[in-house]
């Protein structure tokens, strides 16, 4: 009997994923254990596993298909078995149908949501099927998207197939629209209109659409900078006590059993510790009005990953010691960057830790996390000097920006925060031991 495969839950708040690539095709042997196809949600990528064997009978999604979780996604069995009954509401026969169809005049064109709509009922065969932005696109340059080349999932018009059109049909028009006098024909041109006649083109680019993460990233960026009142404090301090100290942890790793403790791992020991005296901070805002000061730290950790930025969670970070912090730190990275990551670790965080010293940053201004109320962005190392007794001695001092919520914390706030957070850093032996 056949059996359908579920698009999985990845996270208690994931409610759709996109499925980015098929593994397997119809018709394949699947065994135990294959990938089947890889899929990802707003945050991190995945690879669904096959958990039986068959043949893939049937796929009801295509590549770059939001699909709803714990909905049936393909079906597996034996050759010949009937998946009538396994497939989602949005039956693939009327979608075929579609593909096949000639295009039809601008009239009976059917936009597509970009989301499968509650009914889940497709368009009349017969009709073109024709993202919003392409038809969007279509009408503001005056073509007529029938004439269009689907490229896109079932037979779709997407909008890269009416920049296609667009670019092999431009007119004489405002901004090359089509006119009436562009669709006559031409006898100097061979019996074509001159509409038809490819233009050079003056610029070349390449539109890269954005990941489902990216448009995350994108709509975090742009909502944090729209909706909180931030500012940017920059600081610096001696970083010589802990240059040394991770110098000597380093170099006896072995003989101590001890794991790999970076820079970044003693910094984020020390901000879990300050930010218990420092409440307004370790917060979020809620509906705008109100604090909510959190007991415990729980310190997310920017990573950058080859899907772009993601952040996820050292939940009681106060509670946890440096080796706790360090091995805890790189495993949150390790998930990140090979997008093995569950998303409910990458949510819940009170305060944020974003180091890019390592790649030679000597000052920047972090995005506040919303509804977080700050964020420490770590820089790299730079030799200053200090005077002391007449002479001037160079010492290495490390910066650190602080971009906090003016909503919630003040400025004399944010500057005490960072005198603790410095004087912990500077004496971090004593913090240690306490």
């Amino acid at each position: 009997m056949a059996i359908g495969v579920l698009m999985p839950k990845a996270g208690i708040t994931v409610e759709e994923c996109m499925i980015t690539h098929w593994e397997k095709k119809v018709g394949e042997k699947v065994k135990v254990g294959d990938i089947l196809f890889s899929y990802e949600t707003d945050k991190a990528a995945f690879e669904c596993e096959s958990t039986a064997e068959g043949e893939l009978l049937e796929i009801f999604f295509e590549e770059g298909d939001e699909v709803p979780v714990l909905v049936n996604v393909c079906a597996l069995g034996q050759p010949g078995e009937d998946v009538t009954a396994l497939r989602p509401s949005v039956g693939k026969a009327a979608q075929e149908a579609v593909k096949a169809a000639d295009p039809v005049p601008a009239s009976t064109i059917i936009s597509e949501p970009s989301e499968a709509g509650p009914s889940g009922i497709s368009p009349a065969i017969g009709a073109l099927r024709i993202s919003p932005r392409a038809k969007k696109l279509a009408e503001k340059a005056g073509i007529n998207p029938g004439n269009a080349i689907p490229s896109g999932p079932y037979g779709r018009v997407i909008e890269q197939d009416i920049r296609a059109l667009s670019e092999s049909s431009r007119g004489t028009g405002i901004g090359g629209k089509i006119r009436a006098e562009d669709m006559r024909f031409d006898d100097a041109n061979g019996g074509q209109s001159s509409a038809a006649l490819p233009s050079p083109t003056i610029n070349e680019y390449t539109d890269i659409k954005f990941s489902k993460i990216r448009s995350a990233i994108a709509h975090a960026m742009s909502s944090s900078l729209a909706t909180t009142a931030q500012l940017t404090h920059h600081h610096s301090f001696n970083a010589t006590n802990i240059l040394a100290l991770r110098k000597g942890l380093k170099e006896n790793a072995e003989r101590l059993r001890l794991p790999n403790i970076t820079l970044n791992d003693i910094i984020l020991f020390a901000v879990s510790r300050t930010l218990i005296n420092h409440p307004d901070l370790n917060a979020h805002i809620i509906d705008g009005n109100t604090l909510r000061r959190f007991k415990d730290v729980h310190l997310g950790i920017a990573i950058d990953t080859p899907r772009g930025l993601m952040v996820p969670t050292i939940f009681f970070a106060n509670r946890k010691s440096l080796i706790e912090i360090a091995i805890e730190a790189k495993e949150l990275a390790k998930q990140a960057q090979t997008g093995t990551i569950n998303p409910d670790l990458l949510q819940g965080g009170t305060f944020t830790v974003s180091n890019l010293g390592a790649l030679g940053v000597e000052m920047f201004t972090p995005v506040l996390n919303p509804p977080q109320t700050g964020i420490l962005g770590v820089c790299n190392v730079t030799n200053r000097l200090i005077e002391t007794h007449g002479d001037f001695k160079p010492y290495p001092a490390m910066g650190l920006s602080v971009t906090y919520d003016h909503r919630a914390v003040d400025g004399a706030p944010e500057a005490r925060f960072a005198q603790e957070l410095i004087s912990n850093l500077e004496n971090f032996s004593i913090l240690l031991i306490k």
